[in-house]
């Protein structure tokens, strides 16, 4: 029987793609294995609640085909800084050894652009890593575990996943933000109206999964977002295009966001979480201009773009989304 599992199945990306893969026909039984229950099931699909912290019994499912890692902590800031490690590495860590006890012949692993670390220059997947972030070097750390992982044994194929921004419906993250402020009139551009950021939709990102694998490398990595570089004001702008969203009233200048984040941060101190400080604000203004190189010089063709994509994300919007 074939058979795939998915670590972090009950996430955003997770759910997208054990619906995907179901429709695809090509595995006759999809494990998701998770701390937590999904939100929306996928029907036929087996869930499992189980912690990548720790190690991962061998009997947790039967032997898969394939297994995709996207289980992590990820929001920064937003956690401690073990936090990042115990999940991010011990989880490469334990989901290798899982992968050597079943004799698991493929892995594909979402990583991040923070492994490049924060600035304005273009990144290639040949550009230096330079991480500054707990989040950016647990997922650094986490590529070579499993690089090291493939290089054990030539037949074993590794798929590693730099995404920028995925939204989608029930993304519920930046650019549903984005959109809910737009909604209700209340967005201003952070700082400036160029800034580059990177991004990519969710069903686009799962295509690629599939599209690398049938590459014929033993490691693939690449960076996963769209080859146009949008700026702030076209991704605001494409919004108005796919819903009718209002555009943004103006421009906030930095100096005067982070003054008024300082009230937000004491409340943070005090217990009362509102995920508003100067370290998010500062992330804001520096571009994510992310290169698909990879992508390109393997023969991947898009078959979204922004436009396209917001309004497939609007067709399949969730009530919670901000974007009806």
């Amino acid at each position: 029987m074939s058979r795939a599992v998915v670590f972090g199945g009950a996430g955003f990306i997770g759910s997208h793609l054990l619906l995907s893969l179901k429709e695809s026909g090509k595995f006759e039984e999809l494990v998701s294995v998770d701390l937590v229950a999904p939100r929306v099931p996928v029907e036929t699909v087996d869930y499992k609640i189980a912690d990548i912290r720790r190690p991962l019994p061998v009997d947790l499912c039967q032997v898969p085909d394939v297994i995709f890692n996207l289980a992590a902590v990820h929001r920064t800031p937003g956690h401690e800084t073990h936090e990042y490690y115990e999940t991010n590495v011990a989880g490469a860590t334990h989901i290798c050894e899982f992968a050597r006890a079943l004799s698991v012949k493929k892995i594909v692993f979402t990583s991040s652009i923070a492994v490049y670390g924060p600035d304005e220059a273009p990144k290639e997947e040949t550009t230096p890593t330079a991480p500054q972030s707990a989040y950016g070097w647990s997922k650094l750390l986490a590529e070579q575990i499993q690089q090291s992982w493939q290089q054990e044994a030539p037949d074993r194929k590794l798929v590693i996943s730099r995404p920028a921004v995925v939204f989608g419906a029930g993304e519920n993250g930046n650019f549903t933000r984005l959109a809910g402020a737009l909604k209700k009139g209340f967005f201003l551009y952070p700082g400036r109206k160029d800034t580059i950021k990177a991004c990519g939709y969710v069903d686009e990102l799962i295509r690629s999964f599939d599209f690398m694998l049938g590459q014929e490398e033993g490691q693939s990595l690449y960076n996963f977002c769209y080859p146009y570089p949008y700026t702030i004001e076209e991704i605001c702008q494409s919004f108005e295009r796919a819903g009718g969203l209002s555009q943004p009233r103006g421009v906030v200048p930095l100096p005067l966001m982070k003054l008024a984040s300082l009230p937000f941060e004491i409340l943070n101190a005090f217990g009362i979480r509102n995920g508003i400080n100067r370290a998010r604000i500062q992330k804001l203004v520096v571009s994510t201009n992310i290169v698909p190189a990879k992508l390109k010089s393997s023969g991947y063709v898009f078959e979204t773009d922004l436009d396209t994509a917001l309004k497939n994300w609007r067709a399949t919007s969730l009530t919670d989304d901000g974007f009806t």
